[in-house]
């Protein structure tokens, strides 16, 4: 539950302005409720009990016209909170697909296991999360409010009655929070439950050719029915643990009113209380503050719980997300492939700079901004590396420079033309973009190494696999005419130097390394980005360890304000984000990954050059 509850609080920091503008609304809509009983009791005392009934209706007309104001405050407020509900789900979905993704193709033999429970969780659980979410929003901060405005006004009315409401308050309120953990554990089987039904209900649909064939029915049907029974008796058992709530509601809400109406008559007759205050008192009580106790201990007694346990599942399945500044928090992977033409013409020696002017992008209209208002200058020949903690944005900036994502606001532009103003053959002959996740085909390596240039003389392959450190790995495949039947037997390291020995081939100027030396070790990811750096062009390292900011000529730094130029020692000298990523880098044991990782483990069978955290099967 802390997981959900941490990714709950994150979501909601994201979404402030909007709401302070909710609980802005909320107290105009909990007006009516702190004058209700002065109202009333006003009305009583110098209107009605006196004769003077006009006074009373007058009252009673202010009354109705505070309810109009609460009804237009309530229509005013349910904009801004969709503006924190909805880009909430975003971020679940986006979570989620990652996860998924991710785990689908990261080469382990355990791959896509989880993929039916990753189905119930996008289709029933983030749905469930966002509606849990609005609901608890658009509930609980109206019986806050009122609850706050009910006992104020019965403060300011009849101070001398706070006492008899107080103490049972408080006392339900203790009560209410040692019972409450029970019906939390519950909600979490029952969540846990649904799942293991799903999952086995979609293996069986699935697979229902194979089980009819295979004379299996009853063994299915039975292991269904028993993970439905389970999850009938997760259901009775939350419904026990939630009854003792009604005890909460009796003893916070229903017994201040009695203990309030036994004492009336002793206060009204020793002239402490009038007539109009104790009918005041009582509006305050039954109509209010009851009514709003039995709500939110249902509330937060059924959809809390379930909303933390909700959340918790899913911040779990996304926590292996790589950055999700990148569309759904996948790197540029596919759209690189998906939109790349083979180049038929070599770009020219020096196409010009590469600049953003004033560029801003955010994933959606309702979400933070990721970049804003950048202005950089890439020029022909120059070694940046941009560094930043994991999810700061990194590559959204790479896709942004490579054209693959569009700015919301400012201009990415190419020799003084914006990057859409080029043909897409253009722009993919001078821009090539090397992920995290390398993309090899089934072919034989000459024809992974010459893809992007296909008529590649053989010393200048012989050249660019011996530049990158891919000459061993050549070698032990059988040669460039050797066939991969199989991509997926290449380690991820492997597989990146391969991706880097192709695009040092290509007619690309701008090379954007996007930590597309992650699997690889130090001395490896040194060797491959002196390559790059030596070679025609410029060069861009989305950094994966600190060395690779050492190297480059300039670096950016992104802390998620306003990034900051400058080299490697002026940025120790004025950026504490920098010094600090530094430090943990130095610090970090000799077989650490990049930065914020988890130490890799080092494996039997490892070859130089290669992360072994990146042989298949490995963690």
């Amino acid at each position: 539950m802390r997981a959900g509850g941490g990714l709950l609080v994150r979501a909601l920091r994201e979404r402030r302005a909007a709401l302070r503008r909710v609980l802005g609304w909320s107290v105009a809509e909990g007006v009516p409720t702190l004058l209700s009983g002065a109202l009333l009791a006003a009305a009583l005392d110098r209107g009605f009990l006196v004769g003077r009934p006009g006074v009373g209706f007058v009252l009673l007309g202010v009354l109705a016209l505070a309810m109009l104001i609460r009804a237009a405050a309530t229509y005013a407020m349910f904009p801004h909170l969709a503006d924190v509900v909805e880009p909430f789900r975003d971020t679940l979905v986006r979570r989620v697909v990652t996860s998924a993704v991710l785990d689908a193709t990261s080469g382990r033999p355990d791959a896509g296991r989880d993929a039916d429970a990753a189905v119930a969780r996008l289709t029933e659980q983030v749905e469930s999360c966002r509606n849990l979410a609005a609901s608890l929003l658009r509930t609980l901060r109206r019986l806050g409010v009122t609850i706050v405005a009910a006992l104020l006004g019965l403060a300011l009315l009849t101070p001398v009655l706070l006492p008899l409401v107080l103490i049972p308050l408080a006392l339900a309120a203790w009560l209410f929070v040692r019972l409450l953990p029970p019906p939390a554990r519950r909600r979490r089987a029952l969540v846990l439950a649904d799942e293991r039904v799903a999952v086995r209900t979609v293996h069986a649909v699935a697979g229902l050719r194979d089980v009819v064939a295979c004379g299996a029915q009853e063994r299915v049907a039975a292991e269904i029915g028993a993970a439905a029974d389970a999850q009938a008796h997760a259901t009775r058992l939350l419904a026990r643990a939630s009854s003792a709530r009604l005890l909460v509601v009796a003893l916070g809400g229903r017994l201040p009113l009695v203990a309030v109406l036994i004492a009336a008559p002793w206060l009204v007759r020793d002239g402490m209380l009038s007539t109009g205050e104790v009918a005041g008192a009582a509006l305050y009580l039954a109509r209010h503050l009851e009514p709003a106790v039995r709500a939110a201990t249902a509330t937060v007694d059924g959809a809390l719980p379930a909303l933390l346990v909700v959340a918790g599942r899913l911040a779990q399945a996304g926590a292996a997300a790589p950055d999700p500044a990148t569309p759904g928090g996948a790197t540029p992977d596919t759209a690189v492939h998906a939109r790349l033409p083979t180049p038929t013409t070599r770009s020219a020696a020096d196409p010009g700079p590469l600049v953003l002017d004033r560029v801003t992008f955010a994933y959606g209209p309702f979400a933070e901004p990721v970049v804003r208002d950048l202005s950089m200058t890439v020029d022909v020949g120059s070694h940046l590396a941009v560094v930043g903690p994991g999810g700061i944005g990194k590559s959204t900036l790479a896709a942004l420079l490579a054209g693959l994502l569009t700015p919301d606001q400012g201009t990415v532009s190419l020799a003084g033309r914006p990057l859409a103003a080029h043909p897409e053959a253009t722009l993919r002959n001078t821009i090539a973009v090397v992920p995290q996740e390398a993309y090899v085909f089934a072919g034989s390596v000459h024809e992974n190494l010459s893809y992007l240039d296909p008529d590649v003389a053989r010393a200048d392959l012989d050249r660019a696999v011996r530049l990158v450190g891919a000459a061993e790995l050549v070698a032990r495949l059988g040669g460039y005419e050797a066939h991969l039947a199989d991509p997926g037997t290449l380690s991820a390291g492997e597989r990146q130097l391969i991706a880097l020995a192709r695009t040092y081939l290509s007619p690309a100027r701008f090379v954007i390394l996007d930590e597309a030396t992650c699997h690889l070790d130090p001395p490896a990811e040194a060797l491959a980005e002196a390559a790059f750096a030596t070679r025609a062009g410029a060069l861009v390292v989305i950094a994966h360890r600190i060395d690779s900011a050492r190297r480059a000529d300039r670096i950016l730094l992104m802390d998620g304000n306003r990034p900051i130029p400058g080299t490697h020692h002026e940025l120790l000298a004025r950026a504490p984000l920098y010094r600090d990523l530094v430090g943990a880098w130095e610090h970090r044991p000799a077989d650490a990954g990049g930065w914020f990782e988890k130490p890799t483990r080092i494996t039997e069978g490892a070859r130089p050059g290669v992360s072994p955290r990146t042989r298949p099967g490995s963690p």
